[in-house]
Formats: structure tokens, sequence, C-alpha cells
């Protein structure tokens, strides 16, 4: 896999709102009541205002394609992994797998990563178990998880 994982600046947020809309769509196939996703997952300007304020990544392929993208928030020694989308024709070949451990690398003096996805997301909470994350808390709408940067549960 040639792929490369970095910032995105505003010239990608067309494409990348696009490549959101699909991926938060799908949801739909992962227990969605209906095709939708988090806030501003279908807006330009909203892609755009992550790009200017540094909290946009795209993962491109070796041709320059981008097929992902990130949003993520750094607070002190905690980096918050706001979204993940991936091209839903490029689902189950890595891709997303290459992206979450690019992220980690990507801040090496982080101590802790979080994120949240919804309850009702079996794909994502899946795969977020997988790679080490662990549950630290739970509401009705979204289930909480947190990772150490050495691999082990953190707080939150």
């Amino acid at each position: 896999m040639d792929l490369q994982f970095m910032k995105a600046g505003t010239s990608d947020a067309l494409v990348l709102n696009s490549i959101s809309r699909q991926a938060f769509d799908s949801d739909v196939k992962a227990g969605a009541a209906s095709s939708g996703g988090p806030p501003g997952y279908q807006s330009v300007s909203f892609y755009v205002r992550m790009a200017r304020t540094n909290h946009l990544f795209k993962l491109a392929n070796e041709n320059g394609v981008i097929i992902g993208g990130a949003i993520l928030f750094r607070e002190g020694d905690t980096l918050n992994i706001g979204r993940v989308f991936i091209d839903p024709q490029h689902f189950r070949k890595g891709y997303g797998l290459f992206m979450m451990r690019e992220i980690e690398n990507l801040f090496p003096d982080v101590k802790v990563f979080t994120l949240d996805t919804p309850v009702w997301n079996t794909r994502t909470n899946a795969f977020y178990t997988k790679l080490g994350y662990s549950e630290v808390k739970r509401d009705t709408d979204l289930v909480y998880y947190s990772k150490s940067a050495d691999g082990n549960a953190g707080n939150r």
C-alpha cells in the first residue's frame, strides 16, 4: 500500500466533502436509521474552515487521488479524532486501519487519543475496538473511546 496521510488544504475541501457525504450516508448499511452524518459532514464551507484551522487531513493513494479524510483536534497531550472517513468504494481494503495508524504516528508526543462513534454503528464500534480503543463511557447516542499512546486504555 503506497498511501500518504497529510494535512489537507482548502483546495481539497470539495473532494473531501464529497467523500464524507458518501461515507456517512453509507452508514445505513451499518445500522443508521437513515442517511446522514455528524454536523458539517456535507458542507464544503465546514471543510474549508477545518482546513484553514489546520484540523483537516487527507489520505491519498500513490496517484495522489484522495480516498479519505480525518478531522483532528489537539488539546495539550490529548488528540481527539473528530471523524475519519473513507470513500465507500475503498472500504475493507485496510485504508482505514492505515489512516488510524498514521494519525497515531503523526503525533508522537500525544499521550491519549480519544474519539466517539454512534451507538448503533456496528462497523465503527468493532473497528475502534480492534484498534485497541477502550470504551470509557456511553450515552443514548454515542460510545466514547480512549487509547493511551502506549496502546493501553486511557482515561477521558
